[in-house]
């Protein structure tokens, strides 16, 4: 199948190009990128694109699917179809499932139940032309770094790395530092990436939100910086005594971005990553106690989330996670402090943070694309495309302008534990090319 897009706005951090295009995309293959394409055969579709923005694929480094173990919440193909829907080519589910991701036998379960391609419904309805199906997004897996995620005794490393996960993380805290420095030393013969959420869980507590005026103002109980920021510096101090590199989860506050920076001045071999919506909201928006507003690591006051923006712009932070949490109804129906920690997103990110951080201008289109699409893959060990002839066609093609509400009936998620539930947003995804 051939189709041109006409008058495309495209945006390739790879060659950091943000200029319109003619773009002729066959047989899964980019053919041609030129300001003008007339040369084309009879069976071509014709798409006017002007008005809509052409990128990479955008890149999820981590998030959660409820299967297996927790259909009710999400489907392997549930996920899927959300991340297309969301313009995501490639996605990493977090090893905590039930059972969890931690042996070769349960690795290669999965790979083969992967769905091998979907049609995207959203896209239909977004467009009068229609979409072809296409292969679904790029399914990666994260191996545990303990048996059961249990943070007690670790998993046969080299046997999963055999079996073709992505890389290693709990995706939940790992306190026993001895336990880190052996992992930090089983690993770096591997080559495999390694992900850690630093977070110190005497100093959480049974705290909810980020201790600040706000917590005391709203009666809940508080998480102070300390519990992350100290856990970040131990982290630290290991890589430096043993050099494997390493990747540094849900990123949340203002110290952390300053700690980071001055490791990666030092040389130290890390990359970071903070999640969507520590990205967007601060603590002023619990003042709703919406119970998808309880997240873990939560919301940070304004001062963290302005660092957090900066340290995304200046490469800092080197991605942006979605740390998809999909939950039931029944789950999220409790008093916010005993709701489970999480909130769905892939059909959501990409909209706000192109609504609040680019249309405000306080990102660049590039800015934004490069920390959920080149940097995300890097961070995997991955590389992305950029948008040039003979380059296969991984693309995402989106429309700031369109505007959708969200519902159950307008999500490919089975589950709808979101702050912006029945909001009109700003900007939904057109097609993707996986």
């Amino acid at each position: 199948m051939t189709e041109l897009l006409q008058k495309v706005r495209v945006i390739d951090p790879v060659s950091e190009i943000d200029k319109l295009f003619d773009v002729l995309i066959a047989d899964g293959y980019i053919r041609e990128v030129a300001s003008h394409i007339s040369d084309i055969s009879s069976d071509t579709q014709i798409k006017d694109c002007q008005g809509l923005v052409l990128g990479p694929g955008l890149v999820d480094l981590y998030s959660h699917s409820g299967e297996p173990g927790f259909e009710e919440r999400e489907t392997l193909l549930s996920f899927l179809q959300a991340a297309a829907a969301g313009g995501f080519t490639r996605v990493s589910i977090l090893p905590d499932t039930s059972p969890a991701i931690d042996n070769p036998a349960l690795v290669a379960q999965l790979q083969q139940k992967r769905p091998k391609g979907h049609k995207s419904k959203g896209a239909e309805k977004s467009l009068s032309f229609l979409l072809p199906c296409s292969p679904a997004p790029l399914l990666h897996l994260w191996g545990a770094i303990t048996v059961d995620i249990a943070g007690k005794q670790m998993t046969e490393l080299a046997d999963l790395a055999s079996a073709g996960v992505v890389g290693f993380t709990d995706g939940k805290p790992l306190e026993n530092l001895a336990l880190v420095q052996r992992v930090l030393e089983y690993l770096q013969p591997l080559g495999k990436p390694v992900a850690f959420w630093p977070s110190d869980r005497q100093l959480t507590a049974n705290g909810v939100m980020r201790e600040g005026t706000n917590a005391l103002r709203f009666g809940l109980p508080p998480i102070p910086a300390s519990a992350e920021t100290t856990a970040i510096a131990a982290m630290l101090e290991l890589v430096a005594a043993i050099g494997t590199p390493v990747h540094i989860m849900r990123v949340s506050t203002n110290r952390s971005v300053e700690l980071i920076a001055s490791a990666k001045a030092a040389g130290l071999p890390i990359t970071a990553s903070t999640t969507w919506m520590h990205l967007l909201l601060d603590t002023k928006a619990v003042k709703s106690y919406h119970t998808s507003l309880h997240l873990d690591p939560p919301l940070g006051n304004p001062s963290d989330m302005a660092a957090l923006r900066a340290g995304v712009r200046a490469g800092v932070i080197d991605a942006i996670a979605i740390d998809h949490t999909p939950y039931s109804y029944e789950e999220k129906v409790q008093a916010f402090a005993e709701a489970p920690a999480g909130a769905i997103g892939l059909e959501l990110a990409l909209p706000l943070l192109w609504q609040y951080l680019v249309e405000t201008e306080e990102f660049t289109a590039l800015e934004l694309w490069r920390a959920l699409s080149t940097n995300p893959a890097e961070c995997l060990g991955q590389k992305v495309s950029a948008i040039v002839p003979h380059q296969p066609a991984e693309l995402t093609l989106f429309d700031p302008q369109q505007t959708w509400k969200v519902e159950r009936k307008s999500l490919y998620t089975l589950s709808q534990n979101t702050p912006w539930l029945g909001q009109q947003l700003k900007g939904h995804v057109v097609q993707t090319w996986c």
